[in-house]
């Protein structure tokens, strides 16, 4: 089997590996932050127009959007454990196993977006009671829920699209690509609410007709024959050396995401006791506090994919020198941006809640104690790029579950059981979990920094070499 590299990603592989970090970084990390941020504005529109339906609709969104996340964590899981293996075996120069564990992990996606609609589809309400859902949300969002699930498997090839092109440093066509994306979303989603008086309805079927522009120019830009990132049916491979890696790291990833999710549906089922508009206020509050999260998240992802490769050529200090760079650009961020959220709190809480003053009081509410946490979760977010670099996705998988399952969950039942603080506790919530994240996050990465420099004989405040600086 042939696996060429294009002189693109070869000049791209040798910046990645000898470039300047500082440099590597801003310009594979800042289109994906503004990929992200993208991302997060879409979802800050979606819910406005969501609330043109009515008060009770947005409420419906918020909620089931967490159920979908958690579903659709499994395929982002798939995508971001396995591409650290693509990611480490395209900085070691073994092309031809990039091009099978590609290929791979496309039929991976296949067979779990097909399982997961055989499955939920025919029993989508009784999943939803489940999952505790207000009878009224079951009512107004089953059948939203079951196209919600369609766009998910699109999603799915989506993210390891994604990926992969995050590996080959494509950053501005996944930016360029996300932009044509929401255009079309939000034009789609405009002209059926507004000027078709669309339903809740018709909010999922713009996001699966949009979703179709990635997924054509993921068949497009794979489709290069013998290319290394290339989908092959013949490079698929179901065996050890191939797979066993990318579900030993996916794995733990998939747990972890999923779980994490599935924690905001039950901090959303319990915020319910406080009415259901609680619930949209918690979840235009998450939207919200997305503006200054969702860039460090892009850092993030662009980190973790520099540290893979820089680690299967065997380069550790430069590794830990991009974890450096992730931590200084994540902090600042956190600050300018919560910062410049709190003062536009006043319109933006507005914004989603039009003429309802009680609606637009209870988010500022929320969302002034939420944004206590942009710098831990600054911390929280270049900690996980670090570990996912270095593949390790069970120390991640630990933090996350202590971020709901600890930091979030029992302070809430605490509040319910033993205040009478009300719906004010959802945001006391997201402080406490989002700051003790952060604190947990920078001490694991002490740790496990003494580890990886004991491991590799090296030094975390020494550069490796002149192009670690």
């Amino acid at each position: 089997m042939q696996a060429f590299l294009s002189k693109k990603d070869e000049t791209f592989r040798e910046f990645s590996l000898n470039g300047p970090m500082g440099r590597v970084i801003l310009q594979v990390g800042l289109p994906l932050a503004l990929y992200q941020s993208l991302n997060q504005l879409f979802k800050i529109f979606d819910s406005m127009m969501a609330s043109h339906i009515s008060a009770s609709t947005v409420s419906a969104v918020s909620y089931l959007s967490q159920i979908n996340l958690m579903l659709s964590a499994l395929g982002g899981g798939l995508a971001a454990g396995a591409v650290i293996k693509v990611s480490e075996a395209y900085g070691a120069g073994d092309f031809e196993l990039v091009k099978r564990r590609v290929s791979t992990l496309f039929a991976m996606c296949a067979i779990l977006g097909g399982g997961m609609l055989l499955v939920l589809v025919p029993f989508a309400p009784q999943f939803l009671r489940l999952m505790n859902t207000p009878e009224e949300f079951i009512t107004e969002g089953s059948t939203y829920f079951i196209l919600e699930l369609s766009a998910l498997v699109i999603a799915f090839f989506n993210n390891v699209y994604i990926a992969i092109e995050r590996a080959r440093g494509n950053s501005r066509r996944i930016l360029y690509l996300n932009a044509a994306v929401i255009t079309l979303k939000l034009g789609l989603t405009a002209w059926f609410v507004y000027g078709l008086d669309g339903d809740i309805n018709t909010i999922s079927i713009a996001t699966i007709l949009s979703n179709f522009i990635m997924f054509a120019a993921a068949i497009i830009n794979l489709n290069q024959k013998g290319s290394v990132f290339g989908f092959s049916a013949k490079a698929i491979a179901f065996r050890g050396n191939v797979i066993k890696p990318m579900l030993r790291l996916s794995f733990p990833v998939m747990i972890e995401k999923a779980a994490f999710a599935m924690g905001k549906v039950v901090i959303n089922s319990m915020s319910t006791v406080y009415g259901s508009l609680t619930v949209g206020a918690l979840g235009i509050s998450n939207n919200i506090g997305g503006i200054t999260t969702m860039p460090q998240n892009g850092f993030q992802d662009g980190g973790s994919a520099i540290i893979s490769q820089n680690l299967g050529a065997k380069k550790p200090g430069r590794a830990l020198s991009a974890f450096k760079w992730i931590l200084l650009i994540n902090m600042g961020l956190g600050l300018v941006l919560m910062s410049l959220s709190l003062i536009c709190l006043q319109p933006l809480s507005h914004f989603f809640a039009g003429d309802d003053g009680e609606f637009a009081e209870m988010i500022r509410n929320i969302y002034r104690l939420e944004a206590v946490g942009a710098i831990p979760l600054g911390i929280n977010s270049a900690v996980m790029g670090l570990l996912y670099g270095f593949g390790k996705t069970k120390v991640t998988l630990f933090m996350n579950f202590c971020r709901v399952f600890v930091f979030r969950i029992p302070v809430l039942w605490a509040l319910q059981q033993f205040t009478n603080l009300g719906n004010v506790s959802a945001g006391i919530v997201m402080a406490v979990s989002n700051t003790a994240s952060g604190t947990l996050a920078a001490v694991i990465a002490v740790i496990e920094i003494r580890k990886i420099c004991k491991e590799y004989g090296i030094k975390f405040w020494g550069a490796a070499n002149k192009a670690s600086l």
